[in-house]
């Protein structure tokens, strides 16, 4: 049987499945339950001290590499994550032309196909993904199919990228990047894609690249492959809801990605509980529903994926500095990363932590915006995140907040009205926040308080599944006071309560 046969009946094969066996509706839940931890390769993990940049942007001593991560995995599973994101590993050409600083990023790559010396070997890389794999965690590559370093080298079939390198044209690239997509699918069984800047790919040609890599998951499913079969792939497009759909989710009837980082409802998160970047923020908590509410320019097919912060982004802990809120020192602030990762578990998609959020990671003596000369001190707000990763020694609040995280994801996980539900608002007030998550066998309400002071949530239980509710976290039970269910809610804290008749 030729190649261009085969490809045509394994593509046939996914349609039939899709259309009959109610795939497509399996794919969205299997991607909807991703809880993903994104690492910044360089900065994260040393583990072996002869693979390093040693220079890089950020605080970190620069230092990270594969075996580092691989170390990780289990730090990473513990805390109940299911993914792992590595920005990206492929062979900048350290040292030749460019700003070491932005070689050690890969994000300027120029031999897409073979891992970066300064990062580990192809052995390096492939036993880190077995060995994620054997924990059960899927494992995302970071793509970058819109620019490059310059001079990159030919892919195995010997195809290369068109035009200029920052961007690349399309549709001259395009067979480059569908080969460089479903080639390390192959090659070390990852399970999708984190696509960088995916707004540089014009959006009618995405659907291609996503065909790609569906066609290879189904060869690989069909095959009895149990890795590399899932082909998660989620756009970063840092803008406004109308041009991530447009850029990146296309429209019902003409779709092109799966998912896309939901950067709106993550500045309305930040605002609610701090600050966002730019100082603005302390705002009331009907800031989120505001937020949900954007999130309805997305097209029916669209997956948001929602995350607290990023490799570009200021960390959590010094926006809440920024805000005037108190450091670590305060119980405010490991407060206020509980009710941040409440709101991420109650959350109906995917979910990204980036590294050490979990441990509530800030940089210390930096909150204030640092305007000039910030790349002099690492100081800039697009890079100040790129922390040295820490995953032990923690101290007693660290700890305390990880293993916090590490319940909500069993709790997300366990609850599949959590992260595959139906959300109808049922609060959105000064302080008070309130979401009723719904699937055919259960519901859960999910309060926020986002005030320092002691809330009472009230609401007639003709609103509700049922008259009665226990909090899935504290076993609390709570049964209405006439037509009225009462629950007192904590300053700045939530309740998880499954309602029951």
């Amino acid at each position: 049987m030729n190649n261009i046969l085969f490809s045509l009946i394994i593509s046939l094969f996914a349609i039939f499945t899709t259309s009959v066996f109610g795939g497509e509706e399996v794919q969205r839940e299997k991607f909807n339950n991703l809880r993903i931890y994104q690492v910044m390769v360089e900065a994260f993990q040393d583990g072996d001290p002869n693979r390093n940049y040693s220079v890089g942007y950020g605080p970190s001593p620069h230092h990270g590499d594969i075996k580092g991560i691989t170390k990780a995995l289990p730090y990473i599973k513990n805390l109940g994550m299911n993914t792992i994101w590595l920005t990206p590993i492929f062979d900048s050409d350290k040292g030749s032309g460019l700003d070491l600083r932005l070689e050690s990023t890969g994000y300027f790559c120029r031999d897409y196909f073979k891992i970066d010396p300064a990062f580990g070997t192809l052995t390096d890389a492939r036993e880190m993904v077995d060995r994620a794999h054997e924990l059960g965690l899927y494992v995302l590559f970071d793509g970058v199919f819109g620019h490059h370093k310059g001079e990159v080298k030919p892919s195995p079939t010997g195809k290369l990228p068109a035009g200029a390198n920052n961007p690349v044209d399309y549709p001259g690239s395009l067979e480059f990047y569908k080969e460089v997509a479903t080639f390390w699918i192959d090659q070390l069984d990852i399970d999708g894609w984190r696509l960088d800047q995916a707004y540089q790919v014009p959006a009618k040609y995405w659907p291609e690249i996503r065909s790609a890599v569906e066609t290879k998951c189904a060869e690989r499913k069909q095959a009895g492959e149990t890795w590399g079969t899932l082909g998660y792939l989620v756009a970063e497009i840092w803008n406004t809801a109308e041009n991530i759909s447009k850029q990146g989710y296309g429209t019902v009837a003409e779709p092109a990605l799966p998912s896309a980082f939901d950067f709106p409802l993550r500045y309305n998160l930040v605002q609610a509980l701090a600050v966002e970047e730019n100082g603005f923020g302390l705002q009331p908590a009907y800031v989120l529903n505001l937020g949900f509410l954007n999130s309805k320019k997305y097209p029916g097919h669209a997956l948001p994926n929602l995350m607290l912060g990023n490799h570009d982004l200021v960390r959590f802990g010094d926006l809440i500095q920024r805000a005037g809120l108190g450091g670590p020192e305060t119980a405010d602030y490991w407060k206020r990363h509980q009710c941040a990762f409440s709101f991420l578990t109650a959350f109906t998609g995917p979910i990204t932590i980036y590294y050490n959020e979990e441990i509530g990671a800030e940089v210390p003596n930096f909150a204030e915006r640092i305007t000039q000369d910030c790349v002099k001190f690492d100081l800039c707000d697009d890079h100040v995140g790129r922390t040295a990763g820490k995953i032990t020694g923690l101290n007693k609040n660290e700890q305390a907040l990880y293993d916090y995280l590490s319940t909500l994801m069993g709790l997300r996980a366990r609850h599949l009205a959590l992260w595959n539900g139906e959300r109808t608002n049922i609060m959105a007030g000064e302080h008070l926040y309130a979401d009723l998550k719904t699937s055919a066998d259960e519901a859960i309400l999910y309060i926020l308080n986002t005030s320092n002071e002691k809330q009472i949530f009230k609401i007639n239980t003709i609103n509700l599944p049922g008259n009665a509710a226990k909090d899935l976290l504290t076993a609390e039970n709570f049964r209405p006071s006439g037509p009225n269910l009462e629950i007192q809610v904590n300053g700045l804290s939530s309740r998880f309560l499954m309602i029951k008749k």
